[in-house]
């Protein structure tokens, strides 16, 4: 008797790590993921489930306005880019529309509407002084710079993450 549970004890134990490391290691998390560089490494992350929209938002270095960005999920886990909100007219901001998109000003902001710029990946330098970069999910703001040391390079992309993944990123939604 005591032979037949060590032998099914060495059958049972390597299944047992195998399923482990398949519920560690496999993606199935749909997720809004903050990459160190373009290394693969997750740095923290926003889990979708209730809504694929998003936004970024920060501070302009130079007319000190706020910027909108607004973002979807498309089907195939792409960043498409719907619109822009920004307050000024200063360097590095559009002053019209590209063909088919619409240019509004509307409360002392201007918008471009109906944007379609897909993207698979972004990336971005966090801010160190006044950007103040901010995800917005679900309405609320969440500062990345809370999460990720100010002036690092990341990569913000959509892609199922494993358990392991999450464990070792910081869930901004939580922080």
């Amino acid at each position: 008797m005591k032979k037949r549970k060590i032998q099914m004890l060495l059958f049972l134990t390597p299944l047992i790590v195998l399923l482990i490391a398949f519920v560690l290691l496999i993606p199935y998390q749909k997720a809004l993921v903050l990459q160190y560089q373009n290394t693969g490494k997750v740095l923290a992350y926003i889990s979708l489930s209730n809504t694929e929209n998003f936004k970024i938002k920060y501070t302009h270095s130079i007319h000190l306005s706020d910027v909108v960005e607004s973002y979807t999920v498309t089907e195939d886990m792409s960043i498409l880019q719907y619109e822009l909100m920004y307050e000024d007219f200063a360097i590095g901001m559009p002053s019209d529309a590209a063909e088919g998109e619409v240019f509004e000003q509307k409360d002392g902001k201007y918008y471009i509407k109906n944007m379609e710029r897909i993207f698979p990946s972004f990336d971005m330098r966090i801010g160190k002084v006044r950007a103040n970069h901010r995800v917005i999910y679900n309405e609320k703001e969440y500062p990345i710079g809370d999460v990720i040391d100010p002036g690092t390079w990341i990569r913000i992309k959509v892609e199922k993450i494993s358990m392991l993944q999450q464990l070792k990123g910081v869930n901004i939604l939580e922080s």
